[in-house]
């Protein structure tokens, strides 16, 4: 094995599913829980700024056109080509919200849809930052002489917990509780019109690619404030008075339906009160004295900020931790490609990647933020 080396980013791939959605569209594709439209989609829509987005559900038929693993696998797909192919992976990281099944583990599911040869396969869990800690763990697998290549990737099927039919038996057994049509709790139904499907994938290798750019992977900090603070985004449990989740195994089968126990939940006042307090201004101040960087070392900020509501709040995080990287170095494509959750840095990067805008010398910025109980990633990575 050999010492720890320089790793690149020689190839970027990305896979969104089908034609984009506009808002107009999402609740006929999603549905619509109970007799009237959603009166929280207009108010989220107008504060995030997502005006089109991928869901992998056929718009015509409804009927879903990709499963999680095929949507990944297809977005590994994308890797190939000049010196490379799929046969030649030695590492597969794959990342997601909400794999397809409890188990086997995604990256297992994936690895089985491209029929590779054998190879080192890991699933890693988690919410946005899924996608990162498989990039990470790719990274340090080419890092350390391991393995002369690794593919990581991150992806979402979040339309496949959003749609109306989850939500059904929730709204039946409230509207018999209060004899009225009520609306879905905010912390659920603002979700569905937030989060979308998509997928993306790296290369890493140990020197640069063929094609115009690499991206040299300077360093990596992943970031969890866990044993602070209590969870703000989960799936799969329910939140008691006391703070704590109590697991969808510890629910009957009529108590996962009736409180929508599987679907995708967030406390959105917690989310406001603290996401940018932990995932940028206390871990910029940490990469400040850590790295020794300031604002001006970097010439790209790729953020992945669920909502153009953030967008102030970020930059204001940034002012406040002694970093101010101004509007005009961010790039960003939530507006047009959505929410994807741990796969949205893969699907900025690589739309960044083949943009012609990238120029040797230049050095990226990317962060990536985490709800789920406050955790957060920076990169850094220089252009070759």
């Amino acid at each position: 094995m050999s010492s720890a080396r320089d790793v690149f980013v020689t190839r970027v791939a990305a896979c969104l599913p089908n034609e984009p959605v506009g808002n107009d569209d999402m609740e006929r594709i999603l549905g619509q829980v109970g007799e009237r439209p959603s009166r929280a989609r207009r108010t989220v829509l107008r504060s995030n700024g997502i005006q089109s987005r991928h869901y992998a559900i056929d718009p015509e038929t409804l009927e879903y056109t990709h499963t999680n693993a095929t949507l990944t696998a297809e977005a590994v797909r994308g890797l190939v080509g000049e010196g490379f192919d799929l046969a030649q992976i030695q590492s597969l990281a794959c990342g997601t919200t909400v794999a397809d099944q409890l188990a086997p583990g995604h990256g297992l599911m994936v690895h089985g849809e491209l029929g590779l040869p054998a190879c080192e396969v890991v699933s890693n869990a988690g919410i946005c930052l899924a996608g990162m800690g498989a990039f990470r763990y790719a990274w340090m697998s080419v890092l350390s002489g391991l393995h002369d290549n690794a593919v990581a990737t991150g992806s979402e099927l979040a339309s496949a917990m959003l749609r109306s039919v989850n939500y059904e038996a929730e709204n039946e057994a409230l509207v018999q509780a209060l004899e009225k049509q009520p609306e879905l709790a905010f912390e659920k139904d603002f979700l569905r019109w937030m989060l979308s499907d998509g997928a993306g994938a790296v290369l890493l290798q140990p020197q640069p690619g063929p094609g115009p750019v690499s991206l040299r992977v300077d360093w990596m900090e992943l970031v969890s404030y866990a044993g602070e603070m209590e969870t703000c985004m989960y799936a799969g449990a329910t939140k008691g008075e006391d703070r704590r989740l109590r697991s969808w195994l510890l629910h009957s089968q009529r108590e996962r339906a009736a409180q929508s126990v599987m679907a995708i939940k967030q406390d959105v006042k917690l989310l406001n009160e603290h996401i940018v307090e932990y995932s940028v201004e206390r871990a910029v101040r940490m990469l400040r004295d850590k790295h020794r960087v300031e604002a001006d070392d970097f010439d790209w900020f790729v953020p992945h900020y669920s909502s153009g509501y953030f967008r102030e709040k970020v930059l204001e995080g940034l002012q406040n931790a002694g970093m101010p990287i101004p509007f005009e170095r961010w790039f960003t494509n939530l507006p047009w490609k959505g929410n994807t959750g741990s796969a949205s840095i893969y699907i900025m990067l690589e739309e960044l990647f083949h943009s012609g805008k990238l120029e040797p010398g230049q050095r990226v910025l990317c962060y990536i933020p985490e709800s789920g109980r406050f955790s957060t990633c920076f990169m850094c990575l220089t252009v070759v």
